[in-house]
Order: structure tokens, then sequence, then C-alpha cells
């Protein structure tokens, strides 16, 4: 592709050829590695590497292009054609959107963001799509999926040259909608620029991710949410958020809210708990924008707001509201509230609940189902902040009957150094707990000493499907423990 067609909608100043709008560009990166003669490179600043040192090596690799905010050392600058931006970030998603030839204006997209349940709403929306015949494609923390395609994610909405790829790769396979997820943090470097979605979800916000490498404050955090509502045409918002006009400050697009109350567009009444066993659940009624009769396999009223955030979504695509009751009644999220059957006389779940506030919010919701005891297995990331620690044992040893402290990715750091930095929070309260390192054994120890009426909650690791020590990612997936535990039992019983 020629040069001045990648740099259509980009702010910039070009310094070299005249005729350099006409150079052949082969390929477009961010990554030296890849460079192949006749790249376009892009100079990134980061947080601990400066793309703009990597100007040498990928001018003796062959590059001919390199995007820049500041001036760089070349041997033979002349030989070069140099594209200066205010913006390397914004001019690389630009670029990829024009690389790739603008995939998302071929689909209808959804952006959805939030603090809380960003995913479990792209997959109830996703069920719903898929299963009233549209072809929809998934983009968020847990993979980018699409018919036989399932590709684990390494952040939540991937780096704009990855986004737009993906996005090609599903235009091209005859995908129709997009629903993905989009970070604060994405919003903020700009990864999403170049699309316009046809709608922008907002799901609820408390403080989270700030930070010296993530958001300097809350202020800061609310203002890149309400990014996203200046890229799209239809803002759909919790309108029961306490935050939500400044998310919704300098908004370009129309806005319909979902919530408990009549004045919104969309809102949810008659609420009823359903518990059975091995299944928790919640049913409702819908007014405003359609009525229907909704039952949501997951516990809880924040369950009640995620399926109300996809009712509202799924009502500007062709679907049925048949179609949406007998979906949300089957639609599972791995990781999130996942119940995992294992006896008729307790509850077992997988949750990703991973900082105090997501754990005090699931516990919560499951102490109103009233269990003989709310039995909670944890643990903490290591090399992350030590407040966490503190705040989670803190909070599991006041809302549930009895803790068992595990390990989580302990990274570089050791477990029993993280453990004693949960137990510290837990001795602030009179919760009852054990300590077991071994995930394995600590996951066997609740279910070999459940009782009837029990929830158990094995909240931390969610989706992920490895444990992280030392720089090593070591594969360990909790359904699994799960069923070898069982599997082990059984051979134990019969030997």
């Amino acid at each position: 592709m020629k040069l001045g067609e990648l740099l259509e909608g980009v702010e910039y100043s070009l310094e070299g050829s005249k005729k350099a709008k006409d150079l052949e560009v082969t390929d477009v990166t961010n990554d030296s590695r890849k460079v192949i003669p006749g790249s376009l490179f892009f100079c990134i600043p980061g947080a601990v590497r400066d793309g703009h040192d990597f100007a040498p090596d990928v001018e003796a690799k062959g590059a001919s292009v390199l995007v820049i905010e500041h001036d760089v050392k070349l041997a033979h600058p002349e030989k070069m054609v140099l594209v200066r931006v205010p913006s390397a970030r914004r001019a690389m998603a630009l670029i990829a959107a024009n690389w790739y030839h603008h995939p998302a204006r071929q689909m209808k997209m959804i952006g959805v963001t939030g603090t809380k349940g960003k995913t479990t709403t792209t997959y109830l929306v996703r069920s719903v799509l898929l299963d009233a015949g549209i072809d929809t494609g998934l983009i968020g923390t847990i993979e980018s999926a699409w018919h036989d395609h399932h590709i684990p994610s390494g952040n939540t909405t991937p780096e704009s040259l990855a986004l737009q790829k993906t996005l090609r790769q599903m235009a091209d396979d005859g995908v129709k909608a997009v629903i993905m997820e989009v970070s604060s943090q994405a919003l903020m470097l700009e990864r999403t620029a170049g699309i316009l979605y046809d709608i922008g979800v907002f799901t609820n916000i408390s403080p989270d991710h700030i930070g010296p490498n993530e958001h300097a404050s809350f202020e800061d955090y609310m203002h890149c949410k309400g990014l996203l509502f200046q890229q799209c045409k239809v803002g759909i918002v919790n309108g029961d958020d306490p935050h939500l006009a400044e998310v919704l400050s300098g908004h370009t697009c129309s806005v319909e809210t979902f919530g408990l109350n009549p004045v919104d567009n969309l809102y949810a009444t008659d609420m009823e708990l359903i518990k059975k066993p091995g299944e928790l659940g919640i049913s409702f009624h819908t007014h405003g924008k359609v009525e229907l009769t909704a039952q949501v396999p997951t516990p809880g009223s924040f369950s009640v707001y995620n399926a109300l955030c996809a009712i509202a979504i799924c009502t500007h695509f062709d679907v049925t509201k048949q179609e949406i009751e007998e979906s949300l009644k089957s639609a599972h999220v791995r990781g999130r509230i996942e119940m995992v059957k294992v006896s008729d006389e307790f509850t077992l779940m997988i949750d990703y609940a991973h900082n105090a506030v997501a754990l005090e919010s699931l516990l919560t919701t499951l102490r109103e189902y009233h269990p003989h005891r709310l039995v909670t297995l944890f643990g903490c990331g290591g090399n992350r902040s030590r407040l966490r620690r503190f705040e989670m044992g803190e909070v599991s040893g006041k809302l549930s009957d009895f803790t068992i402290i595990t390990s989580d990715n302990p990274r570089f750091e050791e477990p029993m150094d993280i453990i004693h930095d949960i137990e510290t929070g837990m001795k602030k309260t009179d919760g009852k707990y054990v300590t077991i390192p071994d995930r394995k054994e600590a996951i066997a120890y609740a279910i070999h000493h459940g009782e009837k009426g029990d929830i158990i909650v094995l909240a931390g690791k969610g989706h992920e499907d490895y444990q992280e020590i030392k720089g090593v990612k070591y594969p360990m997936d909790e359904r699994v423990l799960i069923r070898e535990i069982l599997e082990e039992d059984r051979k134990e019983q019969k030997a």
C-alpha cells in the first residue's frame, strides 16, 4: 500500500522526498524484530523502552518509513522517510485501520467498557446473537473468538495492529457483528482510534486501575472510560451508576439507559432468587423498551444488570423476545460465577474476583442466598500491590464463614510471603481460616470438608489455565484440578 493511503486521516508532517507519499510500504509494525525491507516502523514511547531507540536497528534491517514523535539517530537519514506525529500510538491505530482496509466498517461494532461486567456482558450478547443466527465475533479479556477460532488474550483490548488484524480476519470470514471489551487503558492509549462503534456500552465504574503505570486518579479513570462515548453512534449506559454524568461528559452519541428504576429506558422489576442443587440464579421482568421475563443461571443484582445490559444491546438487532429469554437461561461465561457440579449437598463455583471490590460484591451477593456456610478459597498475585492482599483478607474474613488461603500467581515472590500478607488483613476480623499453599490441595480440602447447604467459592483464577511462578506459566486449570480430585476420590473408594 502506498504511504499516502496509509496516512489518510492522520495528523502529520513529512520529512523526506517530495514523492514519499507514492512510496510502496511492504509491512507495518512496532516490533523491531519483525521489520522487513520496505517496512513502516512505529517508534512508540513506552513505560520501559522507547521505540525511538530502535531506529538504527530497523534502519539497518531495511525499514523505509519511521513514524516518530521526536528526533531519532540514523546513519543515513536522507534515505529514510520520517513521519512526525503528535501521538505515535494514535497514528499507529489509524494507520492500522487503513492498512487492513477498515474491517470495522463491514460489521456492526459494539464496544463495552466499565469496571465490572464487561466480560459477562459480551458473552451474554454473543450467545443471544449467535442463537438468533447472527454471526458474531468476540474480543475481550479471555479470548478473541469467532467460528472455530479461540485465541487467548494478552490484553483486554489488543494493541491496535493486532486488533485491526483480528477484525480483518473476522470480516473476511463473514462475521456480521463484533462485541468487544474496551478497557480504559485501551482508550487512554488510543488502541481503538479509527473505529466508530455502532453501540458503546457502559456497565458501571468504581475505583480501580489507579497507579503509576495505569491511571493517575479516579477522575482520569472516569475520563478515559468516557472517551468511548465520543466514538460511537449510540450509548447504552447504566442509568443507576452514581458516576454516569462524569463518564458521559463530552459525549457525542445518543444515549439509552438501563437499570432498576422506571426512569430508565429499560428497567427490571420482580427479581426472585433461584436456588437449586449446584445452581444459583435470578429471574426478573423487564419494562420499557422491551417487556419480557428473563432468567439467568448466575446470582445477584449484578447478574440482573449484566443481563439488562445485554438485552438493551440485543434490541438493536433482529432478535425476538423468545430468543433472548431462551439464550439467557443457558448462557455461561468461563470463570465468571461458573458453577461446577461436584455434589448434590453443596454448591461450588469458580470466579475471577481478584481484588477487594470484586470479592466483596460477590460474597455480599452470595450471602443473599442464605448458605449454611459461605466458604471462600483465594490467593493473591505476586509482584502486585500488597494493599490488595490486606484488603482481600479483610473482606473474606468479614463476609465468609470460613476462608482457605492459598497461592494464586506468585510470580517472583515467595507464596508464603503473600499468604502472610493476606493473613494480616484476615486477622483484623474474627473470620476463621486455614492456609494451604498448594492450590490443588486447598481445593481438595474445600471439597472434602463441604457441608450440606454450603456455597464454596474458588476466587481469583477464573478463566486462567496457568499458574505463573518465577517467570514460567505452568498449566493449572481449576476445572481440571477438580476433575482430578474427584477421580482420585473414586479410585480411593474402590481400593
